[in-house]
């Protein structure tokens, strides 16, 4: 299979769009688009509701393809691969959904658990100590018994993400990481985000309408807009953009006086 030059050390592709068009009948959500997405980087994909965002992270683990053009992710084209170089990415990738989709009828341990009883032959020992390892690392010391219903949001997020982290992905898709969350609760989740691409080298991929949470953890924003990719670059080059519904977005979201348009 040919493939595009990737890398896993930081800075190096992870993630290639090219020339991708998906559509759901009439209606075309993403038109030849063109994004690359780096390793042991934040990327955030943003827009408005219905640019496109959630259909880019179902794209990059096989659950859509596209009507055309390529995904890649991690040297494997995803939409051409076999349902055995699927499984074998999927394993690699960590997917934290918008409402932390944890299971309630399930300890926080179990939650966590999950994923290792499922695809790893490990005993239940080193189970239960890769549990409260990633507990630690997430800020839940102590909470291996606690039910997800006596969570709180800021919480159950923490521990949606310790069970991503479990398993120790490359990659982990972050589908909305604020939604629900007050500010001071979402600054926490942002410091967490940082701190793990810091502390594991783990890509992230986020989807977000939190435009000042975005500028927090950032490395690099693409901007979906009707259907295409209209800027991306780092935090610093989309407010020096000069498309005005680049500026009219973030200015709108970032709570600043009207940018003003640039040449």
């Amino acid at each position: 299979m040919a493939s595009f030059s990737f890398g896993r050390e930081r800075g190096h592709p992870i993630i290639c769009f090219r020339n991708v068009r998906k559509a759901f009948g009439p209606k075309v959500v993403l038109d030849g688009v063109d994004m690359e997405l780096r390793s042991g980087e934040t990327s955030v994909i943003i827009g408005p509701s219905g640019a496109g965002k959630s259909v880019c992270l179902k794209l990059l683990v096989g659950l859509l393809e596209p009507d055309q053009g390529e995904v890649w992710v991690d040297g494997v084209q995803v939409n051409s691969a076999n349902e055995n170089d699927l499984y074998a990415l999927r394993k690699r990738i960590g997917m934290l959904f918008q409402d932390g989709a944890l299971f309630d009828s399930m300890s926080v341990a179990d939650n966590i658990a999950f994923p290792l009883r499922r695809h790893t032959r490990l005993g239940e020992d080193a189970i239960r100590a890769k549990v409260c390892a990633v507990l630690d690392q997430v800020g839940l010391p102590g909470v291996e018994q606690q039910m997800p219903a006596e969570l709180s949001g800021g919480m159950r997020k923490r521990v949606s993400l310790a069970r991503a982290i479990i398993t120790e992905p490359q990659i982990i898709l972050f589908d909305e990481p604020n939604s629900g969350l007050d500010p001071v609760r979402s600054d926490e989740i942002d410091a967490l985000i940082q701190r793990m691409k810091v502390e594991l080298g783990i890509t992230f991929v986020i989807i977000s309408h939190d435009i000042v949470g975005t500028f927090r953890v950032a490395d690099h924003i693409a901007m979906l807009h009707g259907g295409t990719l209209i800027a991306q670059g780092s935090p610093s080059d989309l407010l020096r953009s000069p498309k005005a519904e680049v500026r009219r977005f973030l200015s709108r979201n970032l709570g600043l006086p009207s940018l003003p348009e640039r040449p």
